[in-house]
């Protein structure tokens, strides 16, 4: 049994299939009111292994409106990664109490055990399981349906993407998916980058490459429509209700121009709004990184300005 692929600190695939994962500091549920957001695990599809993280912001008045709810898809290029890690628990927990609303963040199935589609169709499960729970679930009933965001960082803004992409084909009734906010989307294609070419044998190609490899069904390519949007078949009159997308970008992240093509091809599909924000000297998912620092607390600040402009 031989190593053929690693993610240091993270991830070892080995050649007779078995994967080892490590993980770093993780956090527990905390379903007693704290300063500011309660949080609470539930099961979304046990059959499948699909669970969640739930976060409800502790407001000191009582809620007269219902609130939006957010749906949010961790990083991890679809092989790692978790709702329970840590930094991801405060990131979520300060943005639930920050923009007032109710977010689900997903523990999807993870390649290469489960390769794409597969976290697609978790995330559209997901979403199913708001409906079928909305009024026996005591967070939910003050959730608003006709107004969930959908969210992710790197892999998990992929995800977001393509969940909304099967809302809109499938025109899943009960819900209303008012807006995507993507950060550092997670993108690639067998056509290379400009700055790709020009780092072909550096360590962020190499790795982006693996991740791909793990991830995408055996046998394709990196034009498979979950790693190449433009090769996702979506007609005029779906663009057409797209629904308003901000995406943010960092200025010191490898994964930049594919952002910044993104938001291209949106516009050109002329999805009506479409918004890029960069932080120029910050790197890839630096708000996991550190989830306290000043940038983060603008993006969340960013995030929920967008999120209650609806």
């Amino acid at each position: 049994m031989s190593l053929i692929a690693e993610a240091p600190r993270f991830l070892q695939v080995f050649s007779d299939g078995s994967v080892k994962r490590f993980h770093p500091h993780i956090a527990l549920p905390s379903p007693e009111s704290c300063e500011l957001y309660r949080s609470r695990d539930v099961n979304i599809d046990l059959s499948k292994g699909i669970i969640g993280r739930m976060f409800f912001p502790n407001t000191p008045t009582i809620i007269t409106n219902k609130l939006p709810i957010l749906v949010y898809f961790h990083g991890g290029g679809f092989c790692i990664g978790s709702t329970t890690w840590l930094n991801y628990h405060v990131f979520l927990g300060h943005l639930a109490s920050e923009a007032n609303l109710i977010i689900l963040s997903v523990n999807y199935r993870l390649a290469p055990e489960n390769r794409l589609p597969i976290a697609y169709l978790d995330g559209y499960d997901s979403l199913k399981w708001l409906i079928e729970n909305q009024n026996s679930d005591p967070w939910l009933k003050q959730g608003d349906l006709s107004r969930v965001f959908l969210s992710g960082d790197s892999a998990g803004a992929n995800i977001a993407h393509n969940v909304a992409i099967n809302v809109i084909k499938n025109e899943l009734s009960g819900i209303k998916i008012t807006g995507l906010l993507l950060t550092h989307p997670f993108f690639g294609s067998e056509n290379r980058t400009i700055q790709e070419m020009e780092n072909e044998n550096g360590n962020e190609v190499k790795m982006n490459d693996m991740f791909w490899k793990l991830s995408i069904p055996e046998g394709l390519t990196r034009d498979y429509f979950g790693c190449n949007f433009e090769n996702n078949e979506v007609d005029e009159g779906e663009w057409g209700r797209f629904p308003s997308v901000m995406v943010f970008v960092a200025g010191l992240d490898f994964l930049m121009e594919r952002g910044v093509m993104y938001v291209e091809y949106l516009r050109k599909k002329n999805v009506k709004d479409v918004k890029l924000v960069e932080a120029k000297d910050e790197g890839h998912i630096f708000h996991i990184y550190n989830p306290q620092c000043e940038a983060t607390c603008l993006l969340r600040c960013q995030m929920s300005d967008f999120i209650n402009r609806f």
